[in-house]
This record gives structure tokens, C-alpha cells and sequence, in this order.
């Protein structure tokens, strides 16, 4: 398993910077699966064997207080006042209440993107697979995992704790959310290519799958709307050889997202590549 490709993944901490919409700024990239634009400077810890994805019953009791009866009503409110959030489609997953499930999202935003899939998901509970940093910040990185941060292992010693920790949300019904394009780049409006790495988990399991793609649209104010539109569920093709079903998963959800992503209205930030402009920076 190649556990780099995840790197530069932060959706549990960072502050975001209101972006007035009625301008556009530029930012030029020159490698969509690995340049990363968020602002938030964490120095990771190494999630190694020693790293407890368990955590006990501080942890469980840690998830009632803070994920369910702060956090998620919270962040409800933050998302209504702030980017007067709206999801579309949300009733397809509602048959799959019972079982567990993985959903896939592209990463937009350093807040909204930790608090999201929650509300995709409600009333069951998340599980979100995170960069290390996401546990390595001072006090918070404390709480995320009770949160529901699950971090990448850093070594194969560690990885074992991971793949426990994914199989054990999934077997109690959870939702376990991911976000395959790995990096932050906030209001991108178009869905970045990714790898198919992360579609092992489904693949494993046999659980459901479902992404939702999140949209800027124009509103009253300094911040867009935000609207997500879920699709799914999406199974895995049993028919195909092995080798082939991560990459064919991959595939589906990543077209569902790329034509959900024409709904957006609004550009804040347009990103260009450098290498078709001949820019040397912003």
C-alpha cells in the first residue's frame, strides 16, 4: 500500500479566510495530485505502532460529548449561517441506514469539508480518514480522534491498527468519508484527477459507496452558497478481475462528481496550470 499518496491531508483543523464573491483570485499549480493549497502549517506527528486507534472509553465517551452533542449541532449552524449549506439527493442514501458505508468528496474547504459529511450522514455517525496533522494539533488534535479521525499510518507497524480501525466504524454501521483528491484547494470548482488507492476499502468489504460533490453558488454576501449533491450507491463490479475493481469504482464516482461539479456559478479562485501559461507564480 503506498501511504504517500495521502499526504497533505487536513480536514479536521485550519482556518478558513472570507473570500469577498465578487472578486477571483489566480493560483497557478503544477501538479494536481500533490500541490497543496491550504494555509494551515502543522508539523505531523509519525502515526506509528505505538499510535492508539482504539483509545478506550475516554474516547467513546469523548465521541458523545463532542462529536454528537457539540460538534455536529454546531457545525449545522455554522453551515446554515455561514454558506446557507443545502444538500441535494440526500434520500438516496437513506436505504443503506442499517449498513455501513463509505462516501468520497472533493476537497474545498479547510472548515466546512471537516463538518459536511456529517450532515450527509446524519443521523449516523462519521468516520473520516485524515493526515496525520489532523492529530497532531496542540489540544484539538487531542479531540479530533474522538471526532473521528482516523489518521494514516506512517509506517506498515501502524497499519494494521488502521485497517482495524476502518473495518471496526464500517461493521457498526458507520460512515466512513474520504477525500480522494488528498489536498486542499479551496473554492476549486472542477474535480481534480485522483488515485484509485483509496477504493481498496470498498473493494475489501463489499460495503456501498457514495460521493457527494460540493458547489459554490451565488448568494448575498461575502461567502457563496454552498450545495452538495450526493450520488450513489455505487458496488463494486464483481465480475471484473481484481486488479481491475479499484480502478473501475474509481472511475464511476469520479464521473458522478465531474458532472455534478457544472452546477457551481461561482469562481472565488481559478486555478491554472503553469506549465500550459509559462507563469512563474501568482
Amino acid at each position: 500500500m503506498d501511504l504517500s499518496i495521502y499526504k497533505g491531508y487536513a480536514i479536521m483543523g485550519g482556518m478558513e479566510n472570507d473570500i469577498n464573491t465578487t472578486t477571483c483570485r489566480v493560483v497557478y499549480y503544477e501538479d494536481e495530485l500533490n500541490d497543496e493549497f491550504s494555509e494551515a502549517q502543522i508539523k505531523a506527528r509519525v502515526i506509528d505502532e505505538s499510535y492508539d486507534y482504539d483509545g478506550g472509553v475516554l474516547r467513546k465517551l469523548g465521541r458523545v460529548f463532542f462529536y454528537y452533542m457539540l460538534v455536529r449541532p454546531g457545525a449545522a449552524i455554522f453551515l446554515k449561517l455561514k454558506y446557507n449549506h443545502k444538500i441535494v439527493g440526500k434520500e438516496k442514501i437513506k436505504p443503506y441506514r442499517k449498513t455501513g458505508y463509505f462516501l468520497y468528496g472533493n476537497h474545498t474547504n479547510p472548515v466546512a469539508d471537516a463538518y459536511i459529511p456529517s450532515m450527509i450522514a446524519k443521523p449516523k455517525g462519521v468516520y473520516v480518514i485524515v493526515h496525520p496533522a489532523n492529530v497532531s494539533i496542540p489540544v484539538l488534535g487531542k479531540i479530533n480522534p474522538s471526532l473521528g479521525a482516523i489518521p494514516l499510518p506512517d509506517t506498515k507497524g501502524a497499519l494494521r491498527g488502521f485497517e482495524q480501525a476502518v473495518k471496526k466504524a464500517i461493521d457498526k454501521t458507520a460512515c466512513v468519508a474520504i477525500y480522494p483528491e488528498a489536498h486542499i484547494w479551496p473554492y476549486c470548482t472542477w474535480i481534480r484527477n485522483f488515485r484509485d488507492a483509496s477504493f481498496r476499502y470498498p473493494v475489501k468489504t463489499g460495503k456501498p459507496v457514495f460521493c457527494f460533490t460540493n458547489t459554490y453558488q451565488e448568494k448575498k454576501g461575502r461567502n457563496p452558497q454552498i450545495v452538495t449533491y450526493v450520488e450513489g450507491p455505487f458496488f463494486v463490479n464483481e465480475e471484473l478481475p481484481t486488479k481491475d475493481r479499484k480502478k473501475d469504482l474509481r472511475d464511476r464516482v469520479y464521473e458522478a462528481m465531474c458532472k455534478n461539479a457544472e452546477h457551481n456559478t461561482v469562481t472565488l479562485v481559478e486555478y491554472i496550470k503553469r506549465d500550459e501559461t509559462g507563469a512563474q507564480g501568482e
